[in-house]
C-alpha cells in the first residue's frame, strides 16, 4: 500500500510539473491547436506520468510522449503508432490484456510490468535537450525508487533512453558499471543493488522510422520482451509461430 501510495502521489506531482518553459509551452500549443483528426479531443497538454501496476518487477523506459500520443491521451505510448507497435508485442507475449491502447480509458491493463519515460513532457520534434533530460530525471529516480522492492528487470528502448536512464538508476541506488554499458538492441547488463541485482535489457525504440524500416520487427521486440520477463519471474503466453 505503501508502494502504490508513493506512486500515485509521484504521479501527480509530474503531471503537475511546469520546470521546463520550452516544453511547457510546445506541449500546451500542441494541446490548443491540434491535429485536424483529433480536432474534437480535449488533450492532456502536461506532462505524462507513468502507467502500470505499482508492484511491477519489469520497467520498459522510453524516450518521451508523442505530441498528439501521450499528450493528447495522457498515458505512456497511448493514441500513436510507436504505441500500437508496443502494446501489440506485450499483448502477444502475454504482458498486456489487449493488443490496442487508443485512450486512458479504453480498459487496457498491464501484468507485472510499468511503462515511463526518461522525460515526461512531448518535446518538439521529438528531441528534449540535454539540459530538459537532467531536469526531469529526478522524477526517474523517484519512481525507480518506488518500484525498488519489485522491480527485477528494465526494457530501455532506443539510445537516448539508454544514455538518460544510466544515471537515473545510479541514483536509485544501483551500482552502474564504469566505464558505462554501451547501448544496442539485446544488450544485456546486470546492476547491483541494495535489494537484488537488476537486468538491463537495450532494445531498439519502436519509432516509425525503426519499425518502417524493418530495423526493429515485432518479432525482435517480443524476443526482448519475453527475455526480460523471464528475468523479472513473470509468466508470458507460449510463442505461436
Amino acid at each position: 500500500m505503501e508502494q502504490e501510495d508513493g506512486l500515485a502521489e509521484l504521479d501527480e506531482r509530474i503531471a503537475g510539473c511546469r520546470a521546463c518553459p520550452r516544453l511547457v509551452d510546445w506541449r500546451e500549443e500542441v494541446a490548443r491547436t491540434k491535429r485536424a483528426a483529433f480536432a474534437d479531443w480535449t488533450y492532456w497538454g502536461r506532462p505524462v506520468p507513468g502507467f502500470g501496476p505499482p508492484d511491477a518487477s519489469l520497467l520498459v523506459v522510453g524516450l518521451a510522449p508523442a505530441a498528439h500520443g501521450g499528450n493528447r491521451t495522457g498515458r505512456m505510448f497511448t493514441g500513436d503508432r510507436s504505441g500500437d507497435v508496443l502494446y501489440a508485442a506485450l499483448h502477444e507475449v502475454g504482458l498486456a490484456s489487449q493488443a490496442t491502447s487508443v485512450s486512458s480509458d479504453d480498459g487496457l491493463a498491464l501484468h507485472g510490468v510499468r511503462i515511463t519515460s526518461p522525460v515526461h513532457c512531448a518535446p518538439p520534434a521529438n528531441k528534449p535537450t540535454p539540459e530538459e533530460r537532467d531536469t526531469c530525471r529526478p522524477w526517474l529516480v523517484s519512481e525507480l525508487r518506488l518500484l525498488r522492492p519489485t522491480l527485477r528487470a528494465v526494457v530501455v528502448l532506443g539510445a537516448f533512453g539508454w544514455q538518460a536512464a544510466l544515471p537515473a538508476f545510479a541514483g536509485a541506488g544501483w551500482t552502474v558499471p564504469r566505464p558505462r554499458p554501451a547501448f544496442a538492441h539485446g544488450a544485456r547488463v546486470t546492476l547491483h543493488g541494495p535489494d537484488r541485482p537488476l537486468d538491463l535489457f537495450g532494445c531498439f525504440h519502436v519509432s516509425q522510422r525503426n519499425t518502417f524500416t524493418g530495423r526493429l520487427t515485432p518479432e525482435m521486440l517480443r524476443s526482448v520482451l519475453r527475455t526480460a520477463a523471464k528475468a523479472a519471474d513473470l509468466p508470458t503466453r507460449p510463442y505461436e509461430g
